[in-house]
């Protein structure tokens, strides 16, 4: 069996798979790993590579799509109400942050990096106020934790007591948008 993927080397301990849009195989492998080790590597997981290859064909087939005058539409909105909301919790958190920025992005609703600055995805603007409120709650608590520890979980779990049940909704219909 001969499958294309993509190589990538780096100072790494393990190799790893991943399923990217439209399919693509990247390996992620350390350096000293031979390139037959890789292939024997692939080939025995060409069953979970065929998986996730077809759950992102039937999630993109089922994808919304947009046109860039929607982009804009939801950047322009989203900035409205992810500001308001970023503003009014992180009062109650205790926080101060950088900028906000908009993004249309494929997998992720919302970031937050070390230097305070906010980025949230404009489709939250299509999703429940609740699932809103969730991620913008998630970003600023990292300005507390900048981690998935426990203590953040605690942070999170303080302002938002139902967390797990928006957290779980987000999980099983993110994707959908």
């Amino acid at each position: 069996m001969n499958l294309e993927y993509t190589l990538i080397r780096s100072v790494r301990k393990s190799v790893a798979i991943q399923v990217k849009e439209g399919g693509k195989i990247v390996v992620r492998a350390p350096k000293r790993v031979p390139k037959y080790k890789i292939d024997e590597f692939v080939v025995k997981n060409v069953a979970w590579i065929e998986r996730q290859q077809e759950r992102i064909a039937q999630q993109s087939a089922n994808l919304p799509q947009y046109s860039e005058a929607d982009i804009m539409a939801m950047k322009k909105r989203a900035a409205v109400i992810l500001k308001e909301k970023t503003e009014y919790f992180a009062k109650i958190i205790g926080v101060d942050y950088n900028r906000i920025s908009i993004r249309n992005q494929k997998t992720r609703f919302g970031s937050c990096s070390s230097k305070g600055n906010l980025n949230y995805n404009c489709k939250l603007v299509l999703m429940p106020e609740e699932i809103q409120d969730y991620v913008v709650v998630h970003e600023l608590c990292h300005r507390k934790e900048m981690n998935h520890s426990p203590a953040f979980w605690k942070e999170v779990e303080r302002v938002m007591p139902d967390y797990k049940v928006r957290r779980k909704w987000l999980k099983e219909n993110g994707s959908k948008y």
